[in-house]
């Protein structure tokens, strides 16, 4: 065994998380290579499958679907899901109880914050608070690097409220806030580097200049602190799929600062966010609190089986999730410099750790193949496009083990396969 193996070996004895993987269904990887002791380093896109889910998800089908029907609307507390699983989100972005529902996509999510931070600003404006200069707000910043959809949403939100649109990189954010500024939409991490970008300052900028923050959280949720509540965030928004490892498709959830909420005017009221959803009144009042984030009924098979995923975070301080990703992606880029043949990968992740998420992307001049290639041995990440591997470290089932063979195997994939510089 190499230093570095036994190094993995020792690092993982003494991992105070290593106890969480045996919560995970993480089975060798079948049909591939007899070697493939299934490295699954792609939490980031899909998290791994909590084993409590398969047996809730059972017994809300067999029993509360089939035999309850519709009493568990109240008996099994279906109507109140949506702000019940809210509040076990809450403390692992940093945030009290009372703020966060869940439902619909992180897309819909999206639109539903950028619109209400749009009219919160010309709330303010109109009051003479919150604003400085002429007050006209018709603008909205997004991160140009974002991931597509949110591009996508901001630009539709921006036509729909008459705004301009001005997409600029994080960096750039405080140089171009002013008194057109209505709202600014941010992604914590960036989907394809890993870069992490300053919360606390670009909110605190956000606010000098008297506009409101959307903060997508996709990709530090349950990987990293966030702290919505210490740092003033107005909007933020994230799914649950991910590092929350809620399944494919499950719901998103959403944000809304407590002293906010009252003012909060989502552009897609529902019946469930109304103050009586069962008065079926044609003039529309919205709920009390983060309830009016809600829009129709809540997906229930989704909900309940990303209840039952949380579960494995009760008593797992996310200080601690942070301190051993960090630990994991820093003896992932050692093991890469230690094992991969010079030239053959760049890696596109920050090396500091106050820049850097739970994942690394590497620049790879045949990524496409070499992931390919990765994944039939069983270490398995994933390609964006054109050139990029990326890697996800979830930290409630990623050993250390794991990251040395992964980055063994890497390098021998990158022996076989040739190629250029990169």
């Amino acid at each position: 065994m190499s230093e570095l193996g036994v190094r993995a070996e020792k690092l993982d004895a003494a991992d105070e998380l290593a106890g969480l993987r045996a919560q995970f269904v993480l089975d060798a990887v079948s049909g591939h290579a007899a070697d493939a002791a299934g490295v699954y380093l792609d939490g980031n896109s899909l998290g791994a499958l909590p084993a409590a889910v398969p047996g809730r998800v059972d017994d809300v089908v067999r029993r509360q679907w089939g035999e309850l029907r519709i009493r568990s609307w109240d008996e099994s507390g279906w109507w109140t899901a949506p702000e019940r699983i809210g509040d076990l989100i809450a403390p692992l972005v940093g945030a009290a109880a009372g703020q966060i529902v869940v439902g619909d996509s992180t897309s819909v999510n999206v639109f539903k914050a950028v619109v209400g931070a749009v009219r919160l600003a010309r709330l303010a404006a109109l009051k003479g608070s919150g604003t400085t200069g002429t007050g006209v707000r018709d603008e909205i910043v997004v991160d140009a690097t974002t991931f597509p959809t949110d591009g996508y949403i901001a630009e539709s939100a921006a036509r729909m409220t008459g705004c301009t649109l001005r997409p600029v990189t994080p960096a750039e954010v405080p140089g171009v806030l002013g008194d057109r500024t209505a709202a600014v939409l941010l992604n914590h991490v960036d989907y394809r580097t890993g870069r992490l970008h300053d919360l606390p300052s670009l909110t605190a900028a956000v606010h000098a200049a008297g506009a409101y923050v959307v903060w997508d959280l996709c990709h530090s949720a349950g990987a990293l602190p966030v702290g919505l509540d210490e740092h003033g965030v107005d909007l933020a928004v994230g799914c649950t799929y991910k590092y929350l490892n809620g399944g494919p498709g499950a719901p998103a959830y959403l944000y809304v600062r407590r002293d906010l909420q009252d003012r909060f005017d989502s552009p897609l009221p529902g019946w469930t966010s109304h103050a009586d959803p069962f008065g079926m009144r044609p003039d529309y009042e919205p709920a009390a609190g983060a309830l009016r984030g809600r829009v129709g009924t809540p997906d229930i098979l989704s909900m309940l089986a990303l209840e039952a995923a949380l579960e494995v975070w009760d008593g797992v301080p996310i200080e601690s999730v942070r301190a051993k990703s960090l630990a994991l992606t820093d003896f992932f880029l050692e093991c890469v410099a230690e094992y991969v043949p010079s030239g053959r990968v760049e890696c596109l992740t920050p090396v500091a750790h106050e820049e850097r998420g739970s994942q690394v992307a590497l620049r790879c001049e045949d990524a496409g193949d070499v992931m390919r290639r990765l994944i039939e041995r069983g270490v398995v990440g994933d390609f964006r496009h054109p050139d990029v591997l990326r890697f996800g470290f979830t930290p409630l089932y990623v050993g250390f083990a794991d990251v040395e063979r992964a980055a063994r195997v890497l390098a021998e994939t990158l022996r076989v396969s040739g190629g250029g510089g990169g």
